[in-house]
This record gives structure tokens, sequence and C-alpha cells, in this order.
């Protein structure tokens, strides 16, 4: 529900505000005003999710080698990360800078510094990149030639998360009102439209301009809330200049992003409740807050959440167990209608995919029940297949003729881990699915077992590559087994990994190595150097 004006944003949200049951302090926001050098730390919310491709290069006359992509949630939905390639070029952002690296000669070619060493994760599309920062910072930097920057806008806010579909990026952040004093004192009742939303600083090569980040017109609530919080989802079309970014905010909270296309899905928990918030993709504006709903249970991250025919299908632990919700998306309520409740009784979930009318979750506490569910009736999800085994698996992905990777960890008898596990599951029959083949690393850990990016299957040759805490582990899939190819280690943790033509990159906080995918022998090192 969208306010009417600035007076009635100022009321309604004092009035709001002041309905928090319990406050010893006045809640502070997520940074301090925007400093003049850029340079202040942001606490980033916690995220979890699946990344998108990279578009090919603008302009250029030659086809790019073949490559992967960043690991995607959603196809066709770009996710920001550290590192991205066209196939022609490998684009990363580190220590405060962005470096640009020709794969066919291994060299890095430009390197620009980001205002106020800002720069996390970036978004590459054609011969453009946004890239994320402290502060919150976003940048636009221009790749073709020399790389350079064409602007960057700073947030009062925290952030988030970003997606990004054909050229248009999504980039939410999290603002908290900067409030002198608590309800029922003279310089609360003072405070004006300022004090409770994000401020921005924006400079361009045409000057510097600031203020309030958004209109009271591009503000909304859904039909409880508190005020303490505010979620505003800007939108940049990377092949424009560098704006405000179109803003739009909901007096709300939200930690988790999961998007398609079309729409934006942004949750919070509260308790053991999870409010979502959905937004419209479709129009040539802005996004547009169009629902909201509530579940029962927490999230574990974003593929917890997937859309699918009009319907929101959400996998929550409960105190007692878990439950996938089906929520219909086509009203201003997100309503349920249909849930599936009972899976793994006093255990939690430890992951979660969705692929079309068909579901997987994993439970677990000393033993991994992985279920199969048929949500063809959104109605009626139904659990038509379990497979318990020691252990669990925390992230899942689809292989080619119905099988599904899972890499999680082993356990013994109590539930206790004693290592890396990567299992292969035959789901050709959902009623019956089958673990075919495993591979076990004693004492290890894959990065993907907290953050999907850092996974690579390359479905054209099977190659599987796991970056851990001490290398990467590389295997390759033939039929129903896995074959061991051996590690690539520089004596650092591997962040990413990458196939570009016959090769992989992989990248580490000190450098990228360049590796024969075939016999895995190191063809190039290229330190990042500060």
């Amino acid at each position: 529900m969208a306010f009417d004006s600035c007076e009635q944003v100022l009321r309604e949200l004092r009035e709001a505000y002041a309905t928090v049951p319990t406050r010893d302090a006045i809640p502070k926001p997520e940074v301090g005003p925007v400093p003049a050098d850029g340079k202040a730390a942001v606490p980033r919310a916690p995220v979890g999710a699946e990344r998108g491709g990279s578009t090919d290069s603008a302009g250029s006359a030659e086809p790019a080698p073949r490559h992967s992509t960043t690991n995607n949630h959603e196809q066709g939905v770009a996710e920001p990360d550290l590192v991205q390639t066209d196939g022609r070029r490998v684009v990363t952002v580190a220590d405060g800078s962005l470096r640009v690296i020709d794969v066919a000669t291994r060299r890095i070619t430009s390197r620009v510094w980001l205002p106020g060493g800002a720069g996390e994760e970036l978004l590459l599309f054609g011969d453009r990149a946004l890239v994320v920062g402290q502060g919150t910072s976003i940048t636009l930097v221009e790749l073709a030639g020399q790389a350079r920057v064409l602007g960057t806008l700073r947030i009062e806010a925290g952030y988030v998360d970003a997606r990004m579909a054909g050229g248009r990026a999504r980039v939410v952040v999290n603002s908290a009102p900067r409030l002198p004093a608590p309800p029922g004192e003279p310089a609360f009742d003072a405070t004006t439209v300022d004090d409770w939303l994000p401020s921005y600083r924006l400079t361009t090569p045409e000057g510097r301009r600031s203020g309030r980040l958004v209109d009271c017109d591009r503000v909304s609530h859904p039909d409880t809330y508190t005020a303490t919080s505010f979620l505003t989802v800007l939108t940049f079309d990377l092949t424009a200049p560098l704006g405000t970014g179109d803003p739009v905010t909901v007096a709300a909270d939200g930690g988790t992003v999961y998007g398609t296309a079309r729409d934006l899905y942004l949750a919070n928990e509260t308790g053991y409740r999870t409010e979502i918030h959905r937004f419209d993709l479709t129009g040539a504006g802005p996004a547009e807050h169009v629902a909201s709903g509530t579940v029962e249970g927490t999230l574990l991250n974003q593929y917890a959440m997937s859309e699918h025919d009009g319907h929101l299908r959400v996998a929550t632990t409960r105190r007692s167990d878990n439950v996938v919700t089906v929520l219909d998306t086509s009203g201003s309520t997100l309503t349920k209608v249909g849930s599936l409740a009972g899976l793994g009784r006093n255990e939690q979930i430890y992951a979660v995919r969705f692929f079309g009318t068909t579901g997987y979750v994993v439970t677990f506490r000393r033993t991994d029940p992985l279920y199969t569910l048929d949500l063809t009736d959104p109605t009626d999800p139904k659990v038509v297949g379990e497979l318990k085994i020691t252990g669990y698996s925390a992230y899942l992905h689809r292989a080619s003729d119905g099988k599904l990777l899972g890499v999680g960890q082993e356990a013994d008898e109590l539930g206790r881990s004693t290592g890396l596990q990567v299992s292969l599951f035959d789901v050709t029959n959902a009623a019956r699915p089958r673990k075919v083949a495993e591979q076990e690393l004693v004492g290890g850990r894959a990065h993907v077992e907290s953050q999907p990016h850092a996974f690579l299957y390359w479905e054209p040759t099977g190659l599987l590559v796991l970056p851990t805490y001490t290398d990467a582990l590389v295997l390759r899939l033939e039929g129903h087994r896995f074959i061991d190819l051996g590690a690539i280690g520089h004596g650092l943790p591997i962040q990413r990994a990458l196939v570009v033509g016959d090769e992989v990159w992989v990248v580490s906080a000190f450098g990228i190595g360049v590796h024969d995918e075939e016999t895995l022998a190191e063809l190039a090192w290229l330190p990042l150097e500060a």
C-alpha cells in the first residue's frame, strides 16, 4: 500500500515506530551519513544463492570462446559475484580495484581504482560493469579500451543483494531511520521525512548532487509494519548513464533475495515466521511493490523459494518439522493455496532445490533424508520418494539425464561431520531416488556449502570444480561415476572457478591461475598485487 504524501509518510511512520513493544535503545542505521571519502564499512546482510551468467562483449566481431558463467539460481537472471567473464575477458574486483584480464594473452590489460576503495562484487553486461561495494557504493565502469569509472552512487544504507536480466540491474539495499530521540520526546516529534528515509550522493562527470533518495509517493508499506527498517529496490540500465536508480521503498526488513526475470522477492525472518514481499519487474520503469505475505518457519537461503506458473513455493524449518508452502502470487496478498508439512521431524533443512514441478529437500540431524516432491498440483504438494543416508548435502545441483549432484558433509552414526562428501543421485524414478556415486575428502569442506557461487559444473565435459579452504577439488562426471582428476592449489584457499575455452581459471585472494582442463597443468599465474 503506497503513501499519498510526505505528511502521511511522516505521520504514519512515527505512529508505527511508537508501537514497537520494547526498545532498550534507539536502533541505529546500518551505516552513518555517507562520508566524504566513501569509506564507511557496511555490514552486509547474509545471502545465499546461485549466480547468473554474463553476456558476450558488445561490438566484437569474433564469437567468444565457450565459457561458464556465474552459478545462477534462475536461468537468464544474473547474480553479482567477485568475478565475471564473457569469454573474451575476465573481470574481477579485489583490494579496492577492478581488473580486466584478456583471455587470449592471459594478461591484465586494465585496472581502475574504485572510488573509496569500495568493490565487493559486480555484474557484467556488454562493455559495462556495475560494481557494488561498501557504503553502499554503486559504481558504473566502462570496459571498452582502458577501463574508466563513469559514475558512483553512494547510499546511506546496507547492501543486501542484486539481480540482472537483459542489462537491467535491480539492487536491493536496507536502511534504518536516523532518530535523535525515542518516541514521546520533543526531538522525536520534530523529525522530518529526511530522518526516516535514506540519502544519496551521486558523482558523475557532469558533477555532484545529493539529497533524499526516494520520493514520498515511491514509499509503500505492508498491512503491518514497525518503521524500524526500510527496503529499497533500485533499477539501473547498464547501457545508460548512472543515475539515482529510480528507487522504490517499502517499510520492511529483508536479508534474502530471490529473483526471476519478471519478479523480485525479498524475505525477512521474524521469530518463526517469514515475511515475503513481491516486486513486479515487467514495467518499463522501476520495480513495483505489488504483494506481501507470511509463511510459518524460517528460510535456509534463496533456494528455499521458487516461482512456477504463478505460484511461489517456499520451504521453511519450523520448531518441530519442515514445511513447503505454496503461495498464489496473483493478488495484493501472497495467499497460501497448499502446503506439505511433516518433512524431517525434529530435523532442519540443509538444502533445497525446485525444478519445475519437482522439488528436492534435504533435512538432517543424524541421517540425511533426501525427499523428492511432486508439485504438479499447487493445492496438493506431495512427497513421492525418500532416501536415507549418512551425512547431508548442503547444496544440490541438477545434472543431465535424471542426475542430481549433492555437496555437503559425510557424518558418523552420531551425526558428527567427518569431511567433504560429493554425492551423485539417480532421480530418474522420483519414487525411488538412489545414491549411485560419491567422493569423499576427509576433514575437508567446500565453499559451496555456504556460498553457491563457489561451484562449477561444466556440463559439456562433465567437469566439476569445488573450491575448498586449501585448494580446489577437480572431478569429472562420467555416467554414474566420478573420476578424480586431482586438485588445483596455490597455497591459498580458492574462491571461484571458471571455464574459458579448454582452460580452467581459478581465483584466489592473491591471484588467478590458468590451467589446462584435461591435465590441470598450470599455464599462467596472474598475481593480484595491491
